[in-house]
């Protein structure tokens, strides 16, 4: 159920990006505006998190989940009718406020139900959101589009049933907590042996510079690959929408295979191959045609997507039992950069061009060497 909410709570906030082109036709916006859309969007996404994930983990709030979806419906709503480009900032805030309260507590509940296959249970719940960024840009092209902006509202229809949804996720939580007797989370009051709080530091330090390399990347193709195809090869906004569903389609894919194949064989390594992996597709697509640009996106996509999961896991085990703390900073981390990454390229799209910034950002990926760095923590807590 934490999966399906993930769903369509990441479904709702990927109508945003997907509805750009939109936007930007009917208001006559720039490239460095449609970047600080995405910008208040994420940020107000990010910012919050880690301090929402350290309260849930010292008093949790089953309900609240419910109350964040909350924010989100008011906020498609808002955007529905928004008659400006403040108006627009003011829908996709509130939208980004829902989001900040849903990702840290949900990730405890996917943890709490995991068994013990944290991985599997994180792929499980990160690929709900992974699929509903992929329909976004599909039920924009067959709804909004067509539409218009006013259509939007209709997808405050997927806000009620998360709110239906998490009701019934909160219930169990709570319920959950009453049962429970020991630790919440089973291994939480063990430290990772052999490493100083220093070296967690550092490796910590070492994941969030992956996850810039990773959604820096990621918010160029989320945010301007639809622009990119248009403006390269002459395509319509719908057939671009599709493109853009086949790149995320593929990530979602990805993601299910990124846990439980980090539980098998290590964290580490999923990060390693997922990031630097990615680098030789990423560095092509720049310069193909338009169906090796559509195959080469969707092997990123698949390859690069594997990597969040285990990069909140890692961190987990890094800092046992502060779990909502470390989901929220690394969601947090994912929607603030990303955001930053829109405002950025948005920028340096409108001084240089669209076909400068993909070729920039393919760069990105190779940074993902420096997971070589990164202690082996599921090794030493065997030992």
């Amino acid at each position: 159920m934490a999966c399906a909410a993930h769903l369509l709570n990441d479904m709702m906030q990927s109508v945003i990006p997907a509805v750009y082109p939109l936007l930007k036709e009917k208001f006559g916006f720039s490239f460095a505006q449609i970047g600080l859309i995405t910008l208040v969007f994420q940020m107000t996404s990010s910012v919050l998190q880690p301090f929402v994930g350290l309260h849930a983990d010292r008093h949790p709030q089953p309900y609240s989940l419910a109350v964040g979806m909350c924010f989100t419906l008011v906020g498609l709503l808002l955007l529905a009718v928004a008659p400006g480009f403040v108006w627009i900032l003011l829908s996709v805030s509130l939208i980004g406020w829902g989001s900040s309260v849903f990702h840290p507590e949900s990730s405890r509940v996917a943890q709490l139900a995991s068994g013990g296959r944290k991985g599997l249970a994180q792929s499980i719940f990160q690929v709900g959101g992974n699929a509903g960024n992929a329909l976004g840009p599909l039920l924009a092209a067959l709804v909004v589009i067509p539409f218009g902006q006013h259509s939007i509202g209709w997808f405050a229809l997927a806000a009620v049933a998360a709110i239906v949804i998490l009701l019934r996720v909160g219930a169990w939580y709570r319920d959950r907590l009453r049962t429970v007797s020991g630790p919440l989370f089973p291994g939480a009051s063990d430290a990772v042996s052999g490493l100083s709080p220093r070296r967690i530091r550092r490796a910590l330090l070492i994941l969030t510079v992956l996850v810039f390399s990773k959604y820096f990347y990621m918010a160029c193709m989320t945010n301007f690959f639809t622009f990119f195809l248009m403006e390269r090869f002459g395509i319509s906004v719908q057939a671009s929408q599709y493109c853009l569903f086949a790149f995320l389609a593929a990530a979602a894919g990805g993601t299910v295979i990124g846990g439980p194949v980090g539980d098998r064989i290590g964290r580490k390594y999923v990060i390693w191959v997922s990031i630097l992996g990615a680098a030789p597709f990423a560095l092509l697509l720049p310069y193909a045609g338009l169906a090796g640009t559509i195959v080469l996106a969707v092997v990123v996509g698949l390859v690069i997507s594997s990597a969040f999961s285990a990069i909140v896991v890692y961190a987990t085990d890094l800092m046992p039992g502060k779990v909502g703390m470390i989901a929220g900073l690394f969601f947090g981390l994912m929607f603030g950069l990303g955001g930053i990454g829109s405002a950025f390229f948005g920028w340096l799209a409108d001084r240089t061009s669209l076909e400068f910034i993909f070729r920039a950002s393919s760069l990105l990926p190779l940074l993902g060497i420096i997971t070589g760095l990164l202690p082996d923590v599921e090794a030493r807590k065997t030992r």
